[in-house]
């Protein structure tokens, strides 16, 4: 892992309530957060396509990350309502390994659970509003 340099005089900054806040890019703050980056296609092969189990891997973890982001979950939370590790969780997200099919069941049906629950709590809020005016 290397180390990467900083400008600090082209560093931004803000100040709020007296408390003075660093500004930065989202990729470098999830970095900084723990929060892994989605996972890159691999390169092409020799004949300008890419690698299927490489390339399968990646798509399946952009997609739970993508699905986990948008719940709110962290890994912890996903793995934790999957029952699956949350080290099995981060090297699927990761592209790292190929989920068996019983693993990749658990993370499914967790994630539809959660957008199910988001989909009912949007809905008994738009229920309410309704009732409200």
């Amino acid at each position: 892992m290397g180390f990467t340099m900083i400008d600090f005089a082209s560093v931004q900054t803000l100040t709020l309530a007296g408390e003075r806040f660093v500004v930065l890019p989202e990729a470098e703050f999830l970095r900084i957060a723990g929060e892994p980056p989605e996972p890159e296609l691999p390169p092409l092969n020799e004949r300008g396509n890419y690698p299927a189990l490489e390339s399968m891997r990646a798509i399946m973890g952009r997609d739970i990350i993508r699905s986990r982001r948008a719940l709110g979950w962290s890994q912890v939370e996903l793995a934790r309502r999957a029952g699956i590790r949350a080290e099995t969780l981060n090297r699927i997200e990761q592209a790292k390994r190929s989920p068996s099919l019983s693993t990749f069941d658990k993370v499914h049906r967790a994630l539809q659970a959660g957008e199910a629950e988001a989909a009912k709590a949007k809905a008994r809020g738009k229920s309410k509003t309704k009732k409200a005016t």
